[in-house]
């Protein structure tokens, strides 16, 4: 090879390395600009969830009492939970506040029955009336056993494995309100040896509660409601007898839903929905605006 042709191949060796270098420098300043757009988009995105949030949080109950569809409705209910300091419990929905969006009953339950197939969410009895059932969105019903999970540890640290089956055994394969002792047994044992204490933990931890009825059953429960099923009832005798009171057992829902109960940690808007639901009170349309009166 002559002298030239070396220096000719060296030069072109030379440029497409340089080509090389600026195609990276390249790619490096065009991945980068991907990110930031998708980093924009993102902020973007929850800016707008924000907001919407926002807008369902602040909308009345006037604005919003009916829906055609039941996971809309559980939704934009769910959004509008109150807001309660010193109750550790995520947001829940009552089955009577669908049932106060939703004029078809056998709709809402039917849909229920399909979204709790789904994993979508869980459905508990309650103890404050025979009807009365919470749901809740599953992904914040698993918070609640880890916030349990994470309260118990400091006195059971060598026990709390029992959620872990909880979690992972328990939840997946009996997704009803209820469930047999040994039902419930067979499925923690797919964890480890189970024993008497960790049902207990489990109990204490408010994830189960006996059966009334059945000794050997329990029901599935969320834990640290029990003020609020307080709130619950308390609210419900404090509003029903406050219409009660006034001369035509009535009062328009705009004004109604701007007091504040007594005895209730629950809004006003969250017991009207439950007491509309139920069928204790009921709503009348008028040209001022609509009334709510005792049924």
């Amino acid at each position: 090879m002559t002298l030239g042709m070396a220096i000719h191949e060296a030069e072109a060796e030379a440029e497409e390395g340089n080509a090389s270098h600026s195609n990276c420098r390249g790619g490096r300043r065009e991945k980068r600009r991907r990110d930031e757009d998708e980093k924009e988009e993102e902020e973007e995105e929850e800016g707008r969830t924000r907001d919407e949030e926002e807008e369902l949080e602040a909308a009345s109950l006037e604005d919003s009492i009916a829906f055609t569809d039941t996971l809309i409705a559980l939704k934009i209910i769910r959004a509008q939970f109150p807001k309660i300091e010193r109750v550790a419990v995520q947001p829940f929905v009552l089955r009577s506040q669908l049932y106060s969006s939703i004029k078809d009953r056998t709709q809402v339950d039917r849909e229920l029955e399909a979204l709790r197939k789904e994993e979508v969410l869980r459905i508990f009895k309650l103890n404050t009336g025979q009807d009365d059932h919470a749901i809740m969105f599953i992904d914040d019903y698993l918070k609640q056993v880890e916030a349990a999970r994470i309260r118990i540890e400091a006195k059971h640290p060598d026990d709390v494995v029992v959620f872990s089956w909880f979690r992972s055994f328990v939840l997946p394969s009996k997704n009803q309100v209820g469930i047999s002792h040994l039902e419930l047994c067979e499925l923690l044992s797919s964890g480890g040896e189970v024993k008497d204490k960790h049902i207990s933990i489990l109990i204490n931890a408010g994830l189960l509660t006996r059966q009334m009825v059945d000794s050997n059953s329990y029901w599935f429960s969320i834990p640290n409601i029990g003020l609020l099923l307080k709130s619950l009832s308390q609210g419900r005798k404090e509003l029903q007898s406050f219409l009660n009171r006034r001369k035509y057992k009535e009062m328009f829902l705009s004004a109604l839903e701007k007091r504040r109960l007594r005895f209730s940690q629950l809004d006003m808007r969250f017991h009207l929905r439950d007491l509309i639901g139920s069928g204790q009170l009921k709503i009348v349309q008028t040209p001022a605006g609509s009334l709510v009166r005792i049924a």
